[in-house]
């Protein structure tokens, strides 16, 4: 995958770098602040290879899968460094704009959580397990390595937060330290009075609305004090002031606030969930479809932080996410086994892979969504799974994407079973989504399997003609040193060996996209023809050498007008097949009589007339 053009396409199509007012990233989407959300070409950047498909959600979500680092990058070097006085987009409603902030401060504290919260998991794995003794100097290093993050979690916020709210970085985990330094500890703990003001003891570590709330007061302190600061004295006059009144107001006002607002979550959500009980887990895994469809359940980090940092365990978001997850591994690998569609297989397959791991954005937009039955089954397989870890009252002691990779994250200090019955909630869900789909999927069949193809009358639909869209030697596709091209699994038509350098466009159309090496390209004809080109053999091996494409995605383009130049000597000195093969991808719809085999033709040459043909049921 060339990540340096899909960055450049994306860039391109998102309305420039001037547009982009904050880029982050999940484990499978760049996620996207920007000015105006009207000014971007949606319909465009769908279209690009490498982008499984697109959320607007407040941020503009691009779905890249597991390679959305390399893209993300490949686009950061080509943004650099995005203006602090960038406006936010005033068409914003404040619920999304609630949201862009809540996923800009706790995405990019995953991975360190999640790593920390699997290391202490396999500890409490190794001790459970006898192999590791509690108490000992090695089991005391590494959980203390496991417990930072967690511990340390208001300083990660602090600096999100500070990114987030484009103010200085430093001075904002300073403020926020402040309430950490053991000294500060020690006095809150002994009942310490300011202004005649008692300060509550709370345990500001492990703490997380309390550095959010300080960071957002100091945020409107900074800018507030650096308009009327005097320029000579800012770089020491503004982090004075700001410090001074910023944490004084933490410890009095804010720091209550934020700890009694994260226990008031965590209470609402718990008694919900103690009156549901299994009912609630089998609910939520049921829907978690949809809600990572809009983005929403982004909204339940913040919850499951606060959960883990509290109460050292999670209960209800991460357990019900384990019984989606594999749910949705059990869907894909069911469509798989049923489809007949290459392209739908290989999809499938991958995605229920990344689903069994925990990533499961591949399977829910490559699969689920685009089939209703495929969809209803991995609700089932969540309800059913959800419901069962429900009865098994499973917690979660990591807060990380369930799979099978991360099932330590339900190792108990002291319940053994749990992670013996998540280990059971595994095959529940995924072979109830699997059966399910097997039940409920019916592949949607081509009309010449299921109805008597006859041609229309002629004199309404004419035939019309396809040239040659490359000068050289007409061979059967039966002959291509290819298995999916000979035996037409993509669909019918011809190959060329090519004396000449250009492909062309052999009829009117639209280009429905340019495979980023340029090898390969493909088009709609004005009359619904869809064509694919493909110039050589494996040639996607060469990464892009020897091949221009001379257009773009979308690009409105007429019969006999250049599409590709490739070096055809080159190719062949390397080593590879230099056939140019053209396939009509709906073949079934037409009726098609080609020039006989083995015939010279040039670029104008017609190859092949094609008849649309009418169905009678």
């Amino acid at each position: 995958m060339d990540y340096q053009t899909i960055a450049e396409d994306i860039l391109q199509y998102i309305g420039g770098k001037e547009n982009i007012s904050f880029l982050t990233h999940c484990s499978t989407r760049l996620r996207f602040t920007l000015v105006d959300n009207q000014k971007p070409d949606y319909s465009q950047i769908e279209k690009i290879p490498g982008v499984i498909g697109l959320r607007r959600t407040g941020q503009c979500q691009i779905i890249i899968g597991n390679e959305v680092i390399e893209v993300y990058n490949a686009l950061s070097v080509l943004i650099g460094e995005l203006p602090e006085s960038r406006d936010e987009p005033a068409q914003q409603r404040w619920s999304a704009r609630l949201i862009d902030f809540i996923i800009g401060i706790f995405q990019p504290l995953i991975p360190a959580v999640a790593g920390g919260g699997i290391l202490k998991s396999l500890l409490l794995l190794l001790i459970t397990l006898g192999w590791l003794e509690k108490g000992s100097t090695v089991h005391v290093i590494f959980d203390a390595i496991g417990s930072a993050p967690l511990y340390f979690l208001p300083i990660l916020v602090a600096i999100t937060t500070a990114n987030k709210l484009r103010v200085n970085v430093l001075v904002a985990v300073s403020a926020v330290g402040a309430l950490l330094i053991p000294g500060m500890t020690k006095i809150l703990a002994d009942g310490a009075v300011v202004f005649e003001l008692s300060l509550k003891n709370i345990p500001y570590a492990y703490q997380v609305f309390p550095a959010i709330l300080t960071v957002l007061f100091y945020s409107r302190m900074e800018h507030w004090i650096t308009r009327y600061a005097p320029k000579s004295v800012r770089v020491f006059f503004v982090p004075l002031v700001c410090l001074t009144v910023t944490v004084p107001v933490t410890l009095l006002v804010l720091g209550p606030l934020g700890y009694n607002l994260g226990i008031g979550m965590s209470a609402v959500i718990l008694t919900i969930f103690n009156q549901l009980g299994f009912v609630a887990l089998g609910l939520l895994a049921a829907i978690l479809p949809f809600m990572i469809a809009t983005g929403m359940h982004k909204a339940m980090i913040p919850y499951a932080v606060n959960a883990m940092t509290q109460f050292g365990k999670e209960v209800l978001y991460l357990p019900a996410s384990l019984a989606h997850n594999i749910a949705e591994s059990g869907a894909s690998f069911a469509v798989a086994l049923k489809t007949k569609d290459i392209g739908l297989r290989s999809t499938a397959i991958s995605a229920g892979i990344s689903a069994l791991f925990g990533i499961t954005e591949p399977a829910i937009y490559g699969v689920t969504l685009l089939h209703k039955p495929v969809l209803y089954s991995v609700m089932l397989g969540g309800a059913v799974g959800g419901a069962f870890i429900g009865l098994c009252a499973i917690e979660s002691f990591a807060l990380v994407g369930p799979g099978l990779a991360s099932i330590t994250m339900f190792a108990s200090p002291e319940n053994p079973m749990n992670l013996v019955y998540a280990l059971i909630a595994i095959p529940v869900s995924f072979f109830t989504a699997f059966i399910a789909v097997l039940i409920l999927w019916r592949e949607q069949q081509s009309p010449s399997a299921t109805q008597t193809i006859t041609p229309r009358d002629n004199g309404e639909h004419k035939s019309f003609p396809v040239h040659a869209p490359v000068s050289g030697k007409i061979i059967p596709l039966e002959s291509v040193n290819d298995d999916v091209f000979s035996a037409k699994l993509i669909g019918d038509g011809i190959a060329v060996i090519p004396d000449d350098n250009v492909l062309y466009a052999p009829v009117s159309g639209e280009i429905v996209s340019v495979y980023n090496t340029g090898h390969a390209i493909s088009m709609v004809a004005e009359n619904g023809l869809e064509l694919m080109f493909h110039i050589g053999i494996d040639t996607v091996k060469l990464e892009g050498k020897h091949f221009k494409a001379q257009v773009n995605t979308g690009d409105q383009v007429y019969a006999g007008q250049p599409l590709v130049i490739f070096e055809r000597e080159a190719i062949a000195e390397q080593g590879f097949d230099t056939v140019v093969v053209c396939i009509i991808a709906n073949a079934h719809q037409y009726q098609i009589q080609s020039i006989e085999n083995n015939q010279q033709v040039r670029q104008q040459d017609i190859i092949m007339m094609i008849e649309e043909l009418a169905y009678e049921q």
